[in-house]
Formats: C-alpha cells, sequence, structure tokens
C-alpha cells in the first residue's frame, strides 16, 4: 500500500516566472540562442525550474519512485535511491515544502514520518534539489545524486532505519551498583564487550534509528534517532572494592596484569591491566607461566604416589634431562638435603626436572585438564584463553614440569589454578552469572584426592610463609598460600615474573612482563589485590 503524501510550494518557486523577470535569466550562464527572451542555449529556465521541481516533487511525496525518477538525468540511480529511501528508511509518509529558488538550485524541507517495531517519529530536514538540462534529452532535470535525498549522503550511499548496534545496557557490579565507563580504566573493553554479547538480553529496548549505509555496506553517520530505547541492566560478578585495589596495583608497574576470582564459586572478582589497550592480557593472555606452574606438576606428582612432601629430594645448581638440555636455578641455588616442599618452596627448577622421568608423557596435560579444568572451553561470559598444556616427551616435558616450553597460561587460568588447590575442585571462572544466559560451564572429571590436597595446601603456605613468596605474603593473616616463577621468553633479557595466591576465599594471580623475580614484582601486586597494607 502506497504511503500518502504532498508537496507545497512556496510562493516565491510558486510566482517564479512572474519575479523572475527578464533580469532571471541573468542567473544562467551559457551560449546566447533561442527565439524569446534571451536563455542561453542549453540553460534552463525559470519555467522549467518551477514545473520539473514541482513534478519531482509531487512524484516524491507520493512515493511513485518511477515517476520521480524519470524527472532526474539518471533514472535508474533514482529509482533504486529513492526506493530504499522508502523501504531501508521505513518511512511512511512524505511532505516536501519547497522554499525560494536561487538560480536552478531549488532548497525544500523534508518531513518524513517513520515507522519502525511499533515506534515512529516525524523526521525533519533540509535537502535541495537543482535543475539542469539533460545532455541527451534536451530536457529539463534534476541533477540526480543521493545528496537530493538528504545532503549527508555521499555517492553511491543509502540510508535505513533500524535498531542500533550500541545497545543501551547499564553493566553492574555484584551489589547492583553500576560500573561505568571510564570509572576503572581496565574495564573498559569488558564493558564494551558485555554489552555487545548481552545487549539482547539485559532486557533492555535498543535505540532506533536512521544511519547512512556506506558503499561497502557498513554503517556510517546516525541521521536521526527514532526512539531512545532503554537500557537494560547486567549484573556481573565484579567487586568494585576489589577492582579498585587492582587497578592501583598494576598501576605501578609497567606490564602487569591481574586476576582475582572466589575459589568457593569461581565468580571473578577483578581484572586489571597496566596497559590499556583492547587486548585483555589478563584474561586472554597466551604466555609461559614459569613455576607458578609448579602447582599442576606438584599434583601430578603426589597424586600418583611419585613423592610426598617430606621426600628427599635433592636441588642441584643445574641439571640435564633426556637430550642433554641443561635446567638451572633462579641465582644457581642448590640445597642438596632438600625436601621435595622445600623446593616447592624454594621453586627449584632442578629437583622438579629430576622427577619429569617419573610422569608419564601426558602426566601433567592430563591432570591440567581432567583435575584444572586447563584447556576445557570455558563460558566466562567474555573472550577467554582458558589454558594450554600439550603432551610433550623428552626435553620438552622436562621444561614443561617447570611452566617453561610449550605451556601457556594467564592471569584468569593461574589464578583458577590456586583457587582449584583452595578449595580441592574445580569451579570454572564466570564474570556474568549463568542465569543470564542458561549457558552450561565447563567441569573438570574430577577434584583433587583429599590428601593431595592437604599437601599442596601444605606446600603453598609453607611457600607464603618461608619460601619466595614470604616477602610479598609478610603480614597476611588466615587461610594462605602462594607460588612464585620466573619464566624466560625468548628475546626477552629479563624474565615475566609471576605470582599466585590465595587468601581464604580470594584468589589472585598477576604477571609482570620482563618483572623479574616474581615475589618481587608480581607479589606486590597480588599482595594489594588480597590484602592491602
Amino acid at each position: 500500500m502506497r504511503a500518502a503524501g504532498r508537496v507545497v510550494l512556496g510562493t516565491a518557486l510558486a510566482g517564479f516566472i512572474g519575479v523572475a523577470g527578464i533580469g532571471g535569466y541573468n542567473l544562467y550562464t551559457g551560449l546566447t540562442g533561442g527565439s524569446g527572451p534571451s536563455v542561453p542555449d542549453g540553460a534552463v529556465t525559470p519555467a522549467d525550474v518551477k514545473d520539473t521541481a514541482r513534478e519531482f516533487l509531487a512524484a516524491w511525496a507520493d512515493q511513485n519512485d518511477l515517476k520521480a525518477a524519470a524527472y532526474t538525468n539518471d533514472a535508474q540511480s533514482a529509482t533504486t535511491a529513492l526506493s530504499r529511501y522508502r523501504e531501508d528508511g521505513r518511512v511512511t509518509k512524505l511532505t516536501l515544502t519547497a522554499g525560494e529558488a536561487h538560480s536552478a538550485t531549488v532548497p525544500f524541507r523534508v518531513e518524513a514520518e517513520i515507522a519502525y517495531r511499533g515506534k515512529g517519529s516525524t523526521w525533519t530536514y533540509d535537502s535541495e534539489l537543482t535543475v539542469v538540462r539533460g545532455r541527451t534529452t534536451g530536457k529539463p532535470l534534476v541533477d540526480w545524486k543521493p545528496a537530493v535525498i538528504h545532503p549527508k549522503l555521499a555517492p553511491d550511499e543509502t540510508l535505513q532505519t533500524g535498531l542500533a548496534d550500541d545497545q543501551p545496557v547499564r553493566v553492574l557490579d555484584r551489589s547492583g551498583e553500576e560500573l561505568k565507563q571510564g570509572s576503572h580504566p581496565s574495564l573498559d573493553p569488558v564493558l564494551t564487550s558485555l554489552r555487545g554479547r548481552y545487549g539482547d538480553k539485559a532486557g533492555g529496548a535498543a535505540r532506533i534509528e536512521v544511519t547512512v549505509v556506506r558503499a561497502d555496506g557498513s554503517a556510517g553517520t546516525t541521521l536521526h534517532v527514532v526512539a531512545k530505547g532503554k537500557p537494560g541492566s547486567l549484573r556481573t560478578t565484579l567487586d568494585q572494592q576489589v577492582q579498585r585495589r587492582a587497578e592501583a596495583a598494576v598501576s605501578e608497574r609497567n606490564g602487569a596484569s591481574v586476576v582475582a576470582l572466589k575459589p568457593s564459586t569461581g565468580e571473578i572478582l577483578a581484572v586489571a591491566n597496566s596497559d590499556r589497550a583492547e587486548f585483555n592480557a589478563a584474561l586472554q593472555g597466551q604466555t609461559a607461566p614459569g613455576s607458578t606452574f609448579k602447582i599442576i606438576t606438584a599434583a601430578t606428582l603426589l597424586e600418583s604416589g611419585k613423592v610426598t612432601p617430606a621426600q628427599r629430594v635433592p636441588c642441584p645448581k643445574t641439571t640435564s634431562y633426556a637430550q642433554g638440555m641443561t635446567f638451572h636455578n633462579v641465582e644457581d641455588s642448590e640445597n642438596p638435603s632438600a625436601t621435595f616442599a622445600q623446593d616447592f618452596a624454594a621453586s627449584c627448577n632442578t629437583a622438579f626436572v629430576s622427577l619429569a622421568g617419573s610422569i608419564p608423557d601426558d602426566g601433567v596435560a592430563q591432570e591440567a585438564r581432567a583435575v584444572f579444568g586447563i584447556g576445557l572451553d570455558w563460558r566466562v561470559g567474555v573472550s577467554t584463553f582458558d589454558g594450554s598444556v600439550p603432551t610433550e616427551g623428552g626435553d620438552g616435558k622436562a621444561a614443561a614440569v617447570i611452566g617453561q616450553g610449550t605451556v601457556q597460561m594467564n592471569p584468569l587460568t593461574m589464578a583458577s589454578v590456586a583457587a582449584t588447590v583452595r578449595t580441592g575442585v574445580f569451579k570454572q571462572p564466570v564474570l556474568v552469572p549463568t542465569s543470564m544466559d542458561r549457558r552450561t560451564v565447563a567441569t573438570a572429571q574430577r577434584g583433587l584426592s583429599p590428601a593431595a590436597v592437604r599437601q599442596l595446601k601444605g606446600m603453598m603456605r609453607l611457600t607464603a610463609t618461608s619460601g619466595t613468596a614470604a616477602t610479598a605474603m609478610a603480614g597476611v593473616s588466615g587461610d594462605i598460600g602462594a607460588k612464585t616463577g620466573s619464566a624466560e621468553i625468548d628475546g626477552q633479557a629479563k624474565t615475566n615474573a609471576w605470582f599466585t595466591a590465595y587468601r581464604d576465599d580470594m584468589a589472585a594471580a598477576a604477571v609482570v612482563t620482563e618483572g623479574g623475580h616474581g615475589g618481587d614484582a608480581a607479589g606486590p601486586v597480588v599482595r594489594q589485590v588480597l590484602a592491602p597494607r
């Protein structure tokens, strides 16, 4: 059904010939010739301008696209553009009011009534057309270009009415308070991602707008808002108090990232990066975790009965493995009479490498996946990298047991590892409660054995109280445990510093690129998040 429309000719245009007189012809340029008043050959007369503008605007207002296009010098393009204006623009009624002509140009006002998904508004704007003489027909015609429809349309551009891409969503913390853009710099890309992912699930109504469609099909400038929409609400697990501590902690170091979560539920409490880039290293980073990974290696050894915390496992300065690769300790430290628990607390690489032969090639990889949930499809609520522990033999396996080689982790996965030790059961980290979208989270095949939980917690407490994490964790009370790490990265002069720890029902992990020793650079970051001084 064709929509109604009308044309209102301004008084100046309606009486254009009468008021222009002979002097009106001076507005045009070209060669003189022809009969009657002196009108340059090829130019249009005031009557041409009046009649052509009236017929074109009348046909367009009546939304008779073919007829309107016939009054232009590019009927095919005009037909397509006018049809798309009516159909894609969702225009139900059109009123066009011509103003005073200037030379061969006629300004006019557009009042377009738009309806979309039960919402509507009247869109008023000004445009103009110019009448020229057709090169082949000699007839006066509207010089066609998309800017006739709207002055902000460039060649080959159209417009459309639809839902805005950025559906309004108020992202809330765990207590229901809004997380405003800019209030926590590290969260800005996260909030943007959440709005894009959950905009249609947050209970709001998207803004309806008229936008430019570029020649390549991409969206351009918004020209008119039909309906403002209603913001939805998306509650997250984030804790603004913990987030502020995390932001402050990473701001003191270049290349720092940290994640904090609740071991009992897997709920993410804070995510922060000193680098404000769109790439979120805390959640999406893929890098060797160094000796923090010894938590998983120790779990593999303890659960398989290959070692006990009190068993003597010497810690020499260096050692080699199957194919002759030499492994060393930080600063070439050694302890010939160390127990396994002391090796763990001192982060002795050589002791762990010496035990690699007692583990099947896929042993650590299986433990990481089956118990700690590493490499499963985590559905956190935003894009994450969920860790990777490949199966390797030879020197590759020896490197893997100390968190080097092809093992890839990030602060999110290492915080989860510490949390799993704290509770004995893997709880997949979540940023958005599953009640929002009924998604299924990842689950591990089994939990840690009660004996392994007891042993690992004892070793991590020893590390926090008298091992490499003692300085960072000094004065922290409660149920605590920690592990440090220094990861060698090809092309870097200094190692990446790692630290993961828990205190009661909060676990956190941090990495500082080229930070050196884990306890010195990453330890203070985690400490500030868990228990600020």
